[in-house]
């Protein structure tokens, strides 16, 4: 659509929290829920986005409007079905499945993946079970009940980029190293890309693949800008 304002700004609301405006006018979400925001520095990262709109607005180059508007719209009224679907990622996540061959691709695999997993099983006190080839497994009841308390200790703003960083990854682990600032949006896009990259070292890389993996990266250095402002403004309370 045509650009239909000239000034934005990000202002204290009555009450508490943050309203970002339009020539004044409070915005809302596309349900139209007012988009106030908890954290100047969340407003003011969506002022920036719509300051930068040129003669059009385009949706698609504003994705922290996107992610305030989900945790504002979907996540209060959705939040257990979330947090049951970034769940269901443990017993399929990338990072549990290793190659059995060949011998480098599994070594780049430990390498890499083995000490996200090292690092949360420290964590949550529990074990994470990893298989060769695709066999599925299943994780414990007491990793499955930690990972859940954990998770669920994210608020709403967070956890509507996490549910993101998730889907987009297919991995709960490397989103919940995002989440905890453990790798950076970088380090977890490598990781989310090891098995791909690695096939593209042997065959080249066609322009559809080229854009599909520049689309995830920029997804995942969205929603880690946006849970890094939210963990700076309110740390988790996990140990």
């Amino acid at each position: 659509m045509k650009r239909f304002f000239k000034e934005v700004s990000a202002v204290p609301a009555a009450g508490g929290g943050f309203d970002v405006c339009l020539d004044g006018k409070p915005m809302r979400t596309p349900a139209g829920t007012p988009l106030r925001l908890p954290h100047a520095a969340l407003a003011e990262a969506v002022a920036a986005e719509w300051r930068a709109q040129g003669e059009q607005v385009l949706p698609h180059t504003m994705p922290v409007t996107q992610l305030a508007s989900t945790a504002l719209d979907r996540v209060p009224h959705q939040r257990p079905a979330i947090l049951a679907h970034v769940l269901s990622y443990a017993d399929t996540d990338l990072l549990c499945y290793r190659a059995a061959g060949p011998e480098d691709l599994a070594a780049r695999q430990t390498a890499l993946w083995q000490p996200v997993l090292d690092w949360l099983s420290a964590r949550l006190g529990v074990d994470l079970a990893v298989t060769e080839g695709i066999l599925p497994i299943t994780q414990s009841e007491a990793a499955l009940a930690a990972l859940s308390a954990h998770v669920s200790g994210y608020d709403d703003f967070t956890l509507a980029a996490f549910q993101a960083a998730v889907a987009a990854l297919g991995s709960l682990f490397l989103a919940v190293a995002l989440a905890e600032r453990r790798l950076t949006a970088e380090e977890v896009v490598v990781a989310s890309l090891l098995d791909e990259t690695y096939q593209i070292e042997f065959w080249g890389e066609d322009p559809e693949t080229m854009l599909r993996r520049t689309n995830l990266r920029n997804d995942i250095i969205a929603a880690g800008r946006f849970m890094d402002i939210c963990f700076h403004m309110c740390p988790p309370m996990h140990s």
